[in-house]
This record gives structure tokens, sequence and C-alpha cells, in this order.
């Protein structure tokens, strides 16, 4: 009887659980997301894990070594942050920050809550224009914004503590159960973030977003494609951290050109309202 009624709770508390993160816009994306992770816990794991992250960088002295490689990343995406209420006003108040680590890794990432970290490879070895890097920020803020992050580690929760536990951590259970898969989850931490890969679907969101959003701040959304054909000249045996595990390959680029019509628009206003 306990049991069917937890679960019952459960299963209230997975239906609420399940909405889109993001308005509709151009860019036509609107799916429905299983979310039953707080925000509010997975931004301070995030914050906490950046932290690290910038702390250890610091030591190593490889945080914000080249200042005008520095510079050129925060105004870019600073553009791109100023646009992110066309897609869900409440980001415009997060704490965003923005830094680039010297790292030969081609990889760039955005992390719950606006946690900008570029590494320099990306740069580097890319030689990316200011179009293609706010192509490719433009990309990772789109994961913060539609909280893949969030919804991959709600995933993982249910998958790895299963139904039982979870309706009794949102029924504020005080069995060891419950108080286990509490102390479990704080200790999965953001390392979720990390681990578990963006799925397909979340990919092409993010493409998706990620070119209306940089055709909002003003770069060019040709530029995605230029971009992702130098990723796929990285050759397969160099396929860059920040593809995950899909490569950019014909079918992304040509879903990225379909969108094209919709978004160049946007981009064309950008610049003349600018007189660029």
């Amino acid at each position: 009887m306990i049991k069917s009624a937890l679960l019952a709770l459960f299963t209230v508390s997975f239906i609420s659980g399940c909405a889109t993160t993001t308005k509709d816009s151009i860019s036509g994306v609107k799916r429905s997301q299983l979310l039953l992770m707080p925000a509010s816990q997975i931004t301070s794991m995030s914050s906490k894990t950046y932290l690290q992250t910038l702390n250890t960088a610091e030591k190593a002295h490889t945080l914000n070594i080249d200042q005008s490689q520095l510079e050129r990343v925060r105004s870019i995406s600073n553009n791109l942050i100023g646009q992110v209420s066309a897609f869900r006003p409440d980001a415009a108040q997060w704490k965003w920050e923005v830094n680039v680590e010297k790292s030969d890794q081609v990889n760039a990432y955005c992390m719950p809550g606006g946690k900008i970290m570029v590494l320099s490879g990306l740069i580097d070895k890319l030689h990316v224009t200011d179009d293609e890097l706010g192509a490719v920020i433009g990309h990772e803020i789109a994961h913060a914004l539609r909280e893949h992050g969030r919804e991959r580690m709600s995933q993982a929760y249910v998958q790895q503590f299963g139904l039982q536990a979870m309706a009794l951590f949102f029924s504020k259970g005080t069995s060891a159960l419950a108080g286990n898969a509490t102390t479990q989850a704080a200790n999965l931490g953001s390392k979720l973030f990390f681990a578990l890969p963006n799925s397909r679907e979340q990919e092409t969101e993010a493409d998706k977003i990620g070119l209306e959003l940089s055709a909002r701040a003003g770069y060019n959304p040709e530029a995605a494609i230029t971009l992702w054909q130098k990723m796929n000249a990285q050759g397969e045996a160099k396929s860059p951290e920040f593809l995950s595990t899909h490569p950019a390959n014909a079918n992304r680029i040509n879903e990225l050109r379909a969108l094209m019509p919709k978004v160049r628009p946007l981009y064309d206003a950008t610049k003349m309202g600018a007189g660029r």
C-alpha cells in the first residue's frame, strides 16, 4: 500500500517533471523533456565543478594567459548572452562566466547556469573566425538553455536508483533508502555532465538553437557550416571532444542548411541595424 502510494507520488512528479525549457522560436525546438532533478541542485553542482576547474587551471598557469584571446572570446560570448532572452527570459539573469584555458584540446562547453569554458586548441588548431567562434559558443550555450545536462542527469538518476528510490526522494522520505539515494545523487554531481554524452536529439537541438542564437547576435549563420567542415577535416582519429559522440556529418550539415533561410533574415536585420 505504501509502495503503491509512493509510486503514485513519483508518477505525479514524473509528469510534472516533463516540460520544455525554451520558448518556441524560429528554430522550432519544443520537445518535452524529463527534468526530475531540481534546477537549483544542478546549477550548484556545476558551479562547484567549474570553480574547481578554474582553480586547477590557475595553479597550472593555463587560465586566461592570452589576454587578447580572452577578450575576443568574452566579447563574442557577451553578444550571444545578450540574445538568450529570446529563448528563455530567466537566462538573462544567470551568473554567466566566460574563461579560456590553454590546452591542445579542441573543445568548448557551457555548464548549467551559464559557466562557459573555451579551450585554446579550438581557436589555434581550427583557426576559427569570429563568426565560427560564435557558432561554437552559441551551440554550447544552447545546450545550457535547453538544460540538456539536467535532462541527462535526471535520466541517469532514474536508471541508477529506480522508481521506488525516486518516489522516496520526491516525498522527502527519511528512510535509509531515501537518504542513500540523496547522498549518491549529490556524489554523482556534475561528473555526469561530462561523463554522459549528449544524445543525437540534444545535439540537433543545440545545432538549431545555436544557429538562431548566433544569427540574432550578428554572426553569419553560414559559419556554422564551415565550422563543422573544419571539424570533419580533423579526421575521425582526431575527432574533437566538442563533438561528443556525434561528429558533424553530411546529415548534420544538411540540417543546418535547411534552417538557413529562416535564420538568415535575423542576421541580415542585425547587421543592418549595427551598420556593419
